[in-house]
């Protein structure tokens, strides 16, 4: 799993690449190690939202989950799956994959996140 950081030759500072973000450890835009940190930065990646939301009704197959977001490319898809799986938030099995416990509590936070940016989008709209 995530065990050391990997860094990019190609820098003249030695960065982490792009990894599972974990909290205790800095991440992108965030040197605290604070969890929320990491939170934002895994929510923050292109399609993870989403690939939360779209297996919120049940288990959904590789396919039928890559259709459901759009045809999104399976290799994003694949990074995106095993990042949200190594942090707890979706497991798979025989009938595809899933939101574990914990990533039932987190799609509990959408609604509160929903209802402010409605709120944001009536002052935008105000304006």
């Amino acid at each position: 799993m995530n065990t050391a950081p990997r860094t990019s030759e190609n820098s003249s500072h030695a960065r982490p690449a792009q990894e599972i973000p974990l909290p205790g450890v800095p991440v992108r835009g965030s040197d605290s190690g604070k969890p929320i940190m990491a939170l934002l930065d895994l929510l923050g990646r292109r399609w993870a939202l989403r690939t939360i939301w779209e297996l919120r009704d049940g288990p959904l197959a590789f396919r039928a989950l890559q259709e459901r977001c759009d045809g999104m490319s399976s290799s994003v898809l694949n990074q995106r799956l095993h990042e949200l799986r190594a942090a707890g938030i979706l497991d798979s099995g025989d009938d595809g994959y899933r939101l574990t416990g914990e990533g039932r509590r987190l799609l509990e936070a959408y609604p509160p996140i929903n209802a402010w940016a409605e709120r944001w989008a009536e002052r935008v709209r105000d304006r």
